[in-house]
């Protein structure tokens, strides 16, 4: 590839200027602490470089440039993938040889960036990367949370929540705008008057907060260009009150500096009470005004008028938390723009653009009515007008169909809703995967679908291969580097290639060897971590995942319980030895999933306690997950677990990253499994359970766990063993929630589908058992497959088909 012109004595330099300047050490007194810092600095200075000359490109043609607003980026850590898209990877390794330290341990002194939580973070950071690796000119937008989300704890068995301290080592890559501070309003009232020009609308006392800006930025591979994540921090609006700082009332001095920060403190603050709720609305609106106050600001002073925005600017609601950008944009347009209303919301409809992640009704964001009046006056007042104007023309459409026009309105019985707000003010509505796009246009969206069916289309999530693979698995690269090439980093779909080689005995060889040794590796971690020991030699089934009812990890738990049951009964009988790992967190005020987690780890302990047992059956719950645990726990998987609820799951980007790194997937046919499926071939992935079609039906005919409990003497074990309870614990609470749960039982159907999990479990098992040649075809065969599941394909359909964005390429 391609590299920055920098030279190993150049890096020498940087690294010595650097550690001069900001620590005022020679290279000779440099503590490991300073030399990471110093070599952040200088491949930043290497980044600013670059991204200059791309802005240079992109004014040049006045390009038009994609704006990316999301909630949350779950970037991990920033050094190794920054040097390895630069080219630069071993001229700072050489460079630092004299300072006697590895860019190996620079990297683990990285902390990972507090500022995500899951799937839907962790897209948003490699949609950032295939950006700016396919030259398009990018900007992502968020906020730049002091502490994350959460560090967890497992503290006998139950999940704590400790405070995600990562500035003091992640600031070094934040550079501070202070070119770029706007003001937000909160809280005040609206006065409206007519005037000559028609009505205007002034807000009076409002509370004014400033957002200032952080850059981060995120290098393309073999590529001009350099994204820019662009994070706010709110800080009170300097006006330091003296007279009651001299008569020691320093608590209200201090008032309007802490309730300004607290909307930058936390992500995703616990909303199970009225200042949570009012918190995150605030981190909403926080997030969308100072953005879109950016992204107008810049464009009047490139090209002056806004008329020409939809020409020059795409505008990305990922999910329904940025959905606020829709009247945001309207008031900027209109009061502060004086454009009419038709003229404003045809801007506004042609720029915004809209991704659903999720059907889960909990997650289609909804707000009290009364609560976006008080906080939000003037948005307010903007909303009720689109859901006037919008169920004026419904009744057009619909004369008498009260219930649909109550569905689709934005703002009904005293309720704002996100997601029907998200569709009726974006030009384009995508899901994440085909069997997810075809749902929403069935179900949570059909009126809209029937209202304007061309609004909706699909673009298939994809994963940062050069992240998940090149960087993750450097064991695997040098392999498929042999057979086909180097050209899949920049081309995944080359990965194809690479089947051609399914009946090569020497490589199928080199594959098992590769996946034992990453398999070493994260024992050897765990061990460190945690303390766990781990046999590599099991077979590694892994669920790695947001702790949630509806990815199943208890289905996962019963299975386990149930080969416990047979190997208390019988510690001779014939098992395929296998370690369960567990990676997840739960939501902090979520009492279920925490359950299951205690259950996980309890039954863990129990197992532990009967050593003959232990030899074929390990659990592992490993602490505290994350980008960076996950970049080691891919390559050492074999068995990737993707058992959601068919239809609950939109896509889901972990079974990619297992797939790619040559785990095979044991997975209902849901989200992208679908497609997997298609891709890689059905005998190379094992599907099971209901189909999404069949659990709509069962759910129309009334759904019983009871049936199934009474006609499974196995499952009648399991659910008695959950009552005796593991470790000294009774887990009675999970047993009633599987037979007598309120307001249904067992709603996420794992009884259901046990029958059909535990014989596609028994079924790998056999597999890896008696034809490990066979399986290490099939797992040729997954990666030779997940080409197709790489971010840059997913960009470039979202620029061709949504965003209307044109790569660049400047010419050489």
């Amino acid at each position: 590839m391609k590299k920055e012109q920098i030279t190993q004595q150049a890096a020498k330099e940087l690294i010595k200027g650097k550690l001069s300047r900001y620590f005022g050490v020679a290279p000779s007194e440099a503590r490991k602490e300073q030399l990471y810092k110093a070599v952040v600095m200088s491949v930043r200075d290497i980044m600013l470089e670059k991204r200059h000359k791309f802005h240079t490109v992109t004014k040049g043609a006045k390009a038009k440039r994609v704006y990316y607003l999301c909630m949350e980026f779950l970037m991990g850590r920033s050094l190794k993938n920054s040097v390895y898209n630069l080219g630069v990877t071993d001229v700072f390794a050489e460079a630092l040889k004299e300072y006697d330290v590895t860019l190996e341990e620079l990297y683990e002194l990285e902390p990972d960036a507090g500022l995500g939580n899951g799937g839907l973070g962790r897209l948003a950071a490699c949609f950032l990367d295939a950006l700016a690796t396919g030259d398009y000119p990018a900007m992502g937008y968020s906020i730049r949370y002091d502490y994350g989300l959460f560090k967890q704890k497992i503290v006998d068995g139950w999940q704590t929540e400790l405070p995600d301290v990562w500035l003091p080592g992640g600031e070094v890559w934040l550079t501070q705008r202070s070119d770029k501070v706007f003001t937000v309003k909160f809280d005040g009232y609206v006065e409206e008057k007519w005037t000559e020009n028609g009505l205007e609308s002034i807000y009076r006392d409002a509370k004014e907060i400033q957002a200032v800006a952080y850059d981060m930025m995120v290098s393309g591979y073999d590529s001009q260009a350099v994204s820019v994540l662009r994070l706010w921090k709110a800080r009170s609006v300097q006006n330091f009150d003296m007279k009651l700082f001299s008569q020691g009332d320093y608590a209200s001095v201090m008032k309007d500096d802490n309730e300004a920060e607290l909307i930058s403190k936390v992500l995703y603050p616990a909303d199970n009470h009225v200042e949570g709720k009012s918190l995150r609305l605030k981190q909403q609106y926080f997030l969308v005004s100072a953005s879109l106050q950016n992204i107008l600001a810049d464009h009047k002073r490139r090209y002056g008028s806004l008329k020409l925005l939809p020409k020059m600017a795409a505008i990305h609601l990922n999910d329904t938390h940025p959905a606020l950008a829709i009247p945001e944009l309207m008031r900027l347009l209109i009061d502060e723009n004086a454009m009419s209303w038709d003229e404003a919301w045809n801007i506004t409809t042609s720029v915004c653009a809209y991704t659903n992640h999720t059907v889960l009704a909990e997650a289609l964001e909804t707000w009290p009515e009364d609560l976006i009046a008080r906080r939000l006056p003037r948005i307010y007042t903007i909303l009720k007008e689109i859901n006037r104007r919008f169920c004026e023309d419904l009744w057009v459409r619909f004369p008498g169909d009260w219930d649909k026009i109550s569905r689709m309105a934005i703002m009904s019985y005293n309720t704002v809703k996100m997601a029907n707000l998200s569709v009726h003010g974006s030009h384009h509505v995508n899901g994440v995967s085909g069997l997810h796009s075809e749902i929403i246009k069935e179900s949570i969206f059909k009126d809209f679908y029937d209202y304007t069916p061309s609004k909706f289309t699909n673009v298939t999530n994809g994963i940062a291969h050069r992240r998940w693979l090149n960087q993750s698995n450097p064991e695997l690269c040098a392999l498929l580097n042999e057979c086909i090439g180097e050209g899949y980093a920049k081309d995944a779909s080359k990965l194809a290639e690479f089947k051609k080689f399914e009946n090569d005995e020497s490589v199928l060889k080199r594959l098992g060897e590769i996946k034992a040794l990453k398999k070493e590796q994260f024992a050897e971690f765990a061990y460190k971590k945690q303390g766990i020991i781990i046999n590599p030699n099991t077979l590694f089934d892994v669920q790695a995942k947001r702790l949630h009812e509806y990815k199943r990890q208890l289905l996962n738990v019963l299975h386990i319980i149930h080969d416990y049951l047979i190997l208390k009964d019988n510690p001779d009988t014939p098992m395929q030895p296998k370690t369960y790992i567990f990676a997840a967190k739960a939501a902090a005020g979520y009492y279920m999933a925490k359950k299951i987690i205690k259950l996980i780890c309890y039954l863990a302990e129990d197992i532990r306690k009967n050593p003959k047992i232990a030899e074929k059956l390990n659990v592992v719950y490993m602490e505290d997950y994350n980008v960076t645990m996950s970049e080691k726990l891919m390559p050492a998987s074999e068995i990737s677990e993707q058992i959601s609820l068919a239809g609950k799951e939109a896509s889901g980007t972990g079974n990619m990253k297992f797939m790619i790194n040559g785990a095979l997937t044991i997975g209902t046919l849901d989200g992208a499994n679908v497609e997997m499926s298609e891709h890689v071939g059905n005998e190379n992935i094992y599907i099971f359970g209901l189909k999404a079609d069949e659990v709509s039906e069962i759910w129309r005919n009334g759904y019983s766990a009871s049936v199934y409990y009474n006609s499974d003497p196995a499952l009648r074990k399991i659910v008695e063993a959950l009552i005796v309870g593991f470790n000294g614990e009774s887990f009675a609470d999970i047993a009633n929630y599987l037979l007598t749960g309120s307001p249904i039982a067992d709603p996420y159907m794992c009884m259901a589908d046990f029958q059909s999990y535990t014989a596609t479990q028994n079924e790998l098992s056999a597999l890896y058992a008696q034809e490990k040649k066979e399986w290490n075809k099939k797992a040729l065969r997954n990666i030779a497959a997940a080409g197709y599941f790489a971010a840059d394909r997913s960009i470039r359909e979202y620029a061709e088909n949504i965003w209307g964005l044109k790569a660049l390429h400047e010419k050489e």
